[in-house]
């Protein structure tokens, strides 16, 4: 994670293969208000669906994760933005598009999100809908819009602690 964080981050650089993609979201805290300062960690394969090395590595990807992530700090409003590519579903599977997501709540906890799927991928079956339509941190399925800019864009907000096991109660 690097040293600062913006409400605005990149996850894929500018250079990356791919169509352009934007997510946006608020998080939000139990309570319903919005959350500032919760970390919103995001990671995802390429446009071939795949998580790339580093290039200067040794081949190997530089972590699990891959070269495509990125962290964002939710604003006052709480609210936060990558800007990416579209990812592609792991070659050869029946896995869609998606992109992994986690919230690290300083002084609290961390854990995984599902997935950000995108409602118009073909290989998003109707079990995976039904699984992510109430999952952990709120429905992980985004309708995509591509603007005249030929921008993709989604919306993912997050319910800190929605079906997460053992969630802290609200202090």
């Amino acid at each position: 994670m690097p040293a600062t964080l913006a409400a605005q981050a990149r996850i894929a650089p500018v250079s990356e293969p791919g169509e352009p993609l934007v997510i946006r979201g608020t998080v939000f805290a139990a309570t319903g208000r919005p959350a500032a300062g919760v970390i919103v960690y995001a990671y995802q394969t390429d446009a071939h669906g795949l998580y790339p090395p580093d290039p200067g590595g040794s081949g190997r990807p530089s972590v699990r994760h891959g070269r495509l992530r990125g962290w964002a700090r939710t604003d006052a409003a709480g609210e936060y933005r990558f800007d990416t590519i579209r990812p592609a579903g792991y070659p050869g599977t029946g896995i869609p598009q998606h992109v992994h997501m986690h919230v690290i709540e300083p002084g609290r906890c961390t854990y995984y999100l599902d997935d950000l799927l995108f409602d118009d991928d073909p290989r998003l079956t109707a079990t995976a809908r039904e699984n992510h339509d109430h999952g952990r941190g709120g429905r992980g399925i985004a309708v995509p819009t591509k603007g005249s800019d030929g921008i993709w864009s989604v919306r993912r907000d997050i319910r800190l602690g929605e079906n997460i096991p053992g969630y802290p109660a609200i202090p």
